[in-house]
């Protein structure tokens, strides 16, 4: 199983990488905000408790003066509902920002993928793309929501308390502070290796990702191709990698964090073995070194909470970089700046500036090669009149296909220029061109959902009565009706309830339903049965009045009414004229419309 290969990333904790996800944060600034003020709230009462122990311990308890307990009770049960209440409203806000901010990344991803140019999903794979939309995505807005609640917990804590200490006892608190330097160095060390071990588990990730999509789509092939032991193996193969990797990850965080653990033991330890002789002495009262006590442990969970965000930021960073660098892909195709300012975008089109179109097409001296390969076209012309069906045959990957997908813009020339009604097609926007083509393909996608949906995503905002009339042109109506739901049949996930030329003419009906200038049907025959065909065959000769069309076609029979019919080879025409034309010149057609025409004879009287 083929999939993409991952971009390499070898960058240390990048900032930068971050920065480009504020814009998708920003829409939550306020609540952020609110959410930093309540945390400041729940370190601020957690920094102060240690503190008032160590005052009730001094003041109350030493002296005997028990009379107070239950004034420190109540005025302690209010900050215990205080941070109780403060918590709850937290978390429920950090929830609706980690939503928020999926919402957001996925919303930018989608729109991104929206504008990406045919070139790019002929080479990416749908479970690359799952991969950065759902998991990647989700693991960004967990840690940008519960960091910022972490981090701002675990510094204003830290921060209050060795405030605190160093008014309380500056040198006892320098002693526990001591550790926090190693802290550091260990720290820095461990970013590197995590990040490393991460990014692995990512690519790897987006690679299983990707085989799941193509075992499940592929499934009657694995079946009839007898692999399902290879594509185990293979499956095994990847999934025995990312475990290498989570498991790598997974012991230099286990590490980690037991070292910071042992620190923060140290610096309780010293500050019990001074602060003891400092009662002993008399030069530190028991409540403060019951307060010290406790801040030494308390001081050290910030920190293990922060070495914790700290590993997840290292996983996120690999995330990071792969959704970044989806939302960030460039379209291969883009119109130009003036061109979006006059007639708009995919998104937002202004269409009230687009020009009329008839349909005529003109390939001036056109080349092209896909990825800088071999070309597929040099120099090639062609002329064709608005409302004039071309159909193109030839042997595969003789350039049909690439001729149409030019001509669709799906792709454009490296050299020369192609022509909408005499004006180069690359002043006009993509929308433009793209909202008046019509294009059944061989294997035609269809859309969870009802017939009825199915056709109408051809124009949104048509009738019932126009998706039925659409039906009725291409003889679709007949079968729909007979179907026990009719028009509401669920087709099932990419039409799977429905046979093959039963998705075909669904597809041709949606298709027709845009009422489109340019219409392309490439090898919409081919996968059908005769029955079918004679009904799509019918359809073709109602519908195509009028609009340039271009038929890629294997059986000869549905394009003999065509008004050229174009021989290429080796990307260029070999032979050009009607069908009897091309019968009369006894050319390359001829031997092929033959051939075919006795293998079919053939067929009929042996199924006899």
């Amino acid at each position: 199983m083929s999939v993409l290969e991952e971009k390499e990333y070898s960058k240390n904790f990048d900032l930068s990488t971050w920065k480009e996800l504020l814009p998708f944060v920003k829409p939550f600034k306020r609540q952020i905000i609110f959410m930093m003020v309540l945390m400041f709230i729940v370190a601020a009462i957690d920094a102060v408790s240690p503190f008032l122990t160590g005052w009730v311990i001094d003041n109350v308890i030493v002296p005997g003066e028990t009379g107070k307990l239950p004034y420190f009770g109540i005025f302690y049960g209010i900050l215990i509902i205080i941070q109780a209440l403060v918590i709850w409203l937290f978390i429920d806000i950090a929830g609706k920002i980690d939503m928020g901010i999926c919402y957001e990344i996925r919303k930018g991803a989608f729109h991104r993928i929206q504008e990406l140019s045919f070139s790019y999903f002929d080479k990416t794979p749908t479970g690359w793309l799952m991969a950065r939309l759902t998991s990647d995505t989700q693991k960004l807005g967990d840690v940008v929501a519960w960091g910022i609640v972490d981090l701002t917990w675990g510094i204003t804590m830290m921060t209050t308390m060795a405030i605190l200490m160093a008014f309380t006892h500056l040198k006892l608190t320098l002693i526990i502070l001591s550790v926090i330097p190693v802290l550091f160095v260990i720290a820095v060390y461990f970013q590197r290796k995590i990040l490393k071990r991460f990014r692995e588990v990512r690519k790897v990730n987006s690679k299983i990702t990707a085989s799941f999509s193509e075992g499940i789509r592929g499934a009657k092939t694995t079946k009839t191709l007898v692999r399902e032991q290879a594509n185990d193996m293979e499956f095994h193969k990847l999934t025995g990698s990312m475990r290498r990797s989570s498991v790598r990850a997974a012991v230099l965080s286990a590490l980690f964090l037991p070292m910071v653990l042992t620190l923060g033991s140290i610096g309780t330890a010293l500050a019990i073995g001074m602060g003891g002789n400092g009662v002993v002495a008399g030069t530190i009262s028991f409540g403060v070194l019951v307060s010290f006590i406790f801040c030494s442990l308390q001081f050290f969970d910030p920190i293990m909470e922060l070495s914790r965000v700290f590993a997840d930021l290292q996983y996120a960073q690999a995330s990071a970089e792969r959704v970044i660098s989806l939302i960030q892909t460039e379209p291969g195709i883009k119109d130009p700046e003036e061109i979006e300012e006059s007639y708009g975008t995919f998104l937002h089109p202004k269409r009230e500036n687009w020009p009329a179109i008839k349909g005529s097409i003109t390939f001036e001296n056109v080349s092209f090669a896909y990825d800088k390969g071999q070309a597929v076209l040099s120099n090639f012309n062609l002329e064709v009149s608005a409302g004039e069906t071309i159909a193109l045959v030839g042997e595969t990957g003789s350039g049909k296909s690439t001729i149409v997908n030019l001509a669709c813009r799906f792709y454009e020339p490296t050299e020369g220029k192609i022509l909408i009604d005499g004006v180069d097609y690359r002043k006009r926007s993509l929308q433009w061109l793209h909202s008046h083509l019509g294009y059944v393909l061989q294997n035609p996608h269809l859309f969870s959902g009802t017939i009825m949906d199915n056709i109408r995503y051809g124009r949104l905002n048509a009738t019932d009565e126009e998706v039925k009339e659409a039906a009725r042109l291409v003889n679709a109506h007949e079968f729909i009706t007979a179907l026990s739901e009719g028009y509401q049949t669920d087709v099932g996930e990419e039409g799977a309830k429905l046979s093959t030329g039963e998705k075909q003419l669904v597809s041709f009906a949606r298709a027709i339903l845009a009422n489109p200038m340019i219409f392309v049907l490439d090898e919409a025959t081919s996968s059908v049965d005769t029955e079918t065909e004679f009904l799509i065959q019918q359809a073709i000769n109602k519908v195509l009045e009028g609009r340039t069309s271009f038929i890629i076609a294997h059986r000869l029979s549905t394009i003999r009414s065509a008004d050229r019919i174009l021989v290429v080879r080796n990307g260029k025409i070999e032979e050009g004229g009607t069908h009897h034309e091309l019968l009369k010149n006894r050319g390359y057609y001829y031997r092929l419309y033959t051939n075919q025409f006795m293998e079919e004879r053939e067929s009929r009287l042996l199924s006899v």
